[in-house]
This record gives structure tokens, sequence and C-alpha cells, in this order.
């Protein structure tokens, strides 16, 4: 994948935004839904947003931690994915039918008793999110490199990263949309 980062930066910026919409969304709903699974093995609502941010609490200091001292770009900055990290960025992406995939234990939310400040939670880290795009427009997301949360050894470009988190964002928020829908 090779697109200005400029592109990048708004393409994420959107599907950020859309994420908080949705959030913003799921928060109508009563606690009940918001916590009924369809079946007892799958995630709930809340379950999957909670997911999502214990990686958002793992990547937003990490991506901060980078951007402060991360290479500066120009106006024309193209950024080209890494073979690893594009790998990564698309498989989070759900396929028609979602593509089960493994968690580790420790981001693992079944069974926990969780309320509306989930969402709460969620909403504000895609806030985050927003502010450390905008301030990544002058970084060179190809040269900067953030560590992944399976392993500190192994280090992403720093627009891969946030394809990845994003893209895993919204894989969640599909798998949220499916919860709710024909219970």
């Amino acid at each position: 994948m090779k697109v200005s980062n400029q592109v990048l930066i708004e393409d994420l910026s959107k599907r950020t935004k859309e994420h908080i919409e949705k959030a913003k969304g799921y928060l109508q709903l009563d606690i009940e839904k918001l916590n009924q699974k369809k079946t007892p093995e799958k995630w709930s609502l809340l379950e999957c947003i909670e997911h999502l941010n214990r990686y958002g609490d793992f990547y937003i200091p990490e991506i901060k931690q980078h951007i402060q001292s991360g290479k500066q770009a120009t106006k024309e900055t193209i950024f080209k994915s890494g073979w690893l990290g594009n790998y990564f960025a698309e498989s989070m992406l759900p396929k028609e039918k979602l593509n089960k995939m493994k968690t580790f234990q420790s981001m693992n939310p079944a069974g926990s008793q969780l309320g509306t400040e989930v969402l709460d939670k969620f909403i504000k880290q895609q806030e985050e999110l927003l502010d450390l795009l905008e301030k990544a427009k002058t970084i060179d997301l190809s040269k900067t490199k953030t560590a992944i949360s399976i392993s500190k050894w192994i280090k992403l470009r720093l627009g891969d990263t946030f394809r990845v988190v994003i893209y895993h964002n919204y894989r969640h928020i599909v798998q949220s949309d499916n919860c709710v829908s024909n219970i």
C-alpha cells in the first residue's frame, strides 16, 4: 500500500469519527441489551467494546510517545506500508462472514461485569486517537515505528499501527452491531 500521509490520515480520521458516532448510538440502548449475548460463548456488545478499550490502553500511549519523538514529514511525504504491517492491518478488516481470531487472555473481557462507562471510555479513547492522527500530520508515518501489543521486539510503521488499531476497532464495531441485531 502506497498513499500520501494526508490521504491516509483523512481516511483513518473519518473511520474514527464513525466509530465515535456508533458508540454514542450504543449509549441509547438499555443496559440489558448492551450485555445480552446471542450465545453464552459469544461476547456481548459491551464485551466487544471493552476488548477495544484494553487495546487502546496499550496503543494510545505507544503512539503518543512515538509521535513526540517521530521523524518529521514533508508535505509530500508518501506512506508506504511494510509487508508485516499491511498483513496485520488487512487481517483486521472483517470479511463477509466475520472471520474468527483468537484473542490473548489479557484482552479477553468475557464474563466481565460491564456498564456504560465502557462506552464512555471508548469514546474518549477515539477522541484521543483523532488528536493523535492530527498530530501525526507532521510525522513521517513510514520512518516512525511503534511496538505492537504482542511483542515489544516487533516494530510496525506508525501508519500501519494506526491502520491496525482503527481497522481492529471497525472489526469489533461490526461485531457489536451483530450483537444487538436479531436478538
